[in-house]
């Protein structure tokens, strides 16, 4: 069977929103834009690629002009459910509405009987236990945990409890046994995190901890398939890179490859696009907008890691052949210009380029993420479940 697209590649720029969502002020964040503002905070990006693809068409981006993509279609999306951390926006993204926003600890840490109950069934001392930059609080309690072998517990904006430990002390062992108990007791309501998560290091003191790619999430499932697994289900591939596969506790997922940056992601991604030969959908994640730079509010870092995948987004786009689609976006803002060093609720750019396109241009705004899996499924002829959200955007099947 012939379809339109052969393979479909999805790439998330996490948290690299393009303005407040319409509700955005019940969450403080009316007036948050991150691309706009990290434009305007380095006084221009230099983005020729995302330039030819039509971002200039949704928002003014010092640095981009209007300009003409008859190989592009852009716009912008609206997330429809509640919500504005990583789980909500991509599983969104594959058909999955979330009533209820996931559980964040980020203001108060966890509470004391869980904390006590961790201690208690891991035989370890929980230190920590607040609101943290993963590799500052290994420069605060790194030594710490390496003299009295005990579990660093921190939190983020995210629905996350995470656990570093060091390899040479702990063990990387050791460290996940403790974390499938945190999972097991971040099962109850009044404790339920969408994500725990191991973070091994090694170094011998605060001036060179360093964290390892042993890193291994203990995720919540979907709670019904999704639009990944109407894929697999029919005999598509879903390959995903970066943290795809542990967002999705590995459901819906044939094949996966983790990644260690940016770099690393769109390095794995080109050379799928170069060797792999599929039909279905390759789906990324490329965090370090959202880890290195959103959360620390570093504009210039933030700038410069966009201007790095601009670059890199040419090459892929140089690799991609005629009857591939590539589509561009986020999951959610991480205005670095904005207070605290939460997610912030934002629309997200939505660019989708094919050489096969002729009649690319500006369209009107998508109400759902969910849009983005529900066009993956409509060029491979799938049905979409009716208890699955996301309508196709047809003007690409023109």
């Amino acid at each position: 069977m012939a379809f339109k697209f052969k393979r479909i590649f999805l790439i998330v720029a996490d948290s690299v929103g393009i303005g407040a969502e319409p509700d955005a002020e019940k969450y403080g964040d009316a007036g948050s834009n991150t691309f706009l503002h990290i434009s305007q905070g380095v006084n221009g990006l230099n983005i020729p690629t995302l330039n030819a693809m039509g971002i200039n068409d949704l928002a003014p981006i010092m640095g981009t002009t209007k300009v003409k993509h008859p190989h592009s279609y852009a716009t912008t999306s609206r997330e429809e459910s509640n919500g504005k951390d990583t789980m909500t926006g991509h599983w969104e993204m594959m058909g999955i509405y979330t009533e209820k926003p996931f559980q964040t600890f980020t203001d108060t840490g966890f509470p004391p009987e869980l904390i006590s109950e961790l201690e208690k069934r891991t035989g370890h001392k929980i230190i920590g236990n607040y609101s943290a930059s993963g590799t500052e609080i290994l420069k605060e309690l790194g030594e710490e945990q390496m003299r009295d072998n005990s579990l660093i517990v921190y939190t983020s904006a995210d629905s996350v409890l995470q656990i570093a430990a060091h390899e040479g002390v702990t063990g990387v062992p050791e460290l996940y046994r403790c974390c499938e108990i945190a999972r097991e007791l971040c099962m109850k309501p009044e404790w339920m995190v969408g994500r725990i998560i191991a973070r091994p290091f090694i170094g011998t003191n605060a001036s060179n901890f360093k964290r390892t790619p042993n890193r291994h999430d203990l995720t919540l499932k979907p709670e019904k398939p999704t639009m990944m697994n109407v894929l697999q289900d029919n005999g598509f591939m879903t390959t995903c890179i970066g943290k795809i596969g542990d967002i999705f506790d590995q459901y819906g997922v044939v094949k996966t490859e983790k990644t260690i940056s940016n770099e690393d992601g769109m390095d794995k991604t080109i050379k799928q696009a170069k060797e792999f030969d599929f039909t279905g959908l390759c789906f990324v994640n490329l965090v370090e907008f959202d880890s290195e730079y959103g959360h620390r509010r570093d504009v210039p870092g933030y700038a410069q890691a966009i201007e790095r995948f601009d670059i890199r987004l040419n090459e892929l786009i140089g690799v991609l052949k005629e009857d591939d689609l590539l589509i561009v976006t986020a999951d959610h803002g991480n205005d670095p210009t904005w207070h605290g060093t939460d997610h912030t609720r934002e629309r997200v750019p939505l660019l989708m380029y094919s050489k096969s396109f002729t009649k690319g241009r500006y369209i009107e705004e998508r109400s759902s993420f969910a849009d983005m899996g529900a066009t993956v499924l409509k060029n491979f002829k799938l049905t979409k479940p009716s208890n699955l959200i996301g309508k196709p955007i047809d003007e690409i099947f023109e």
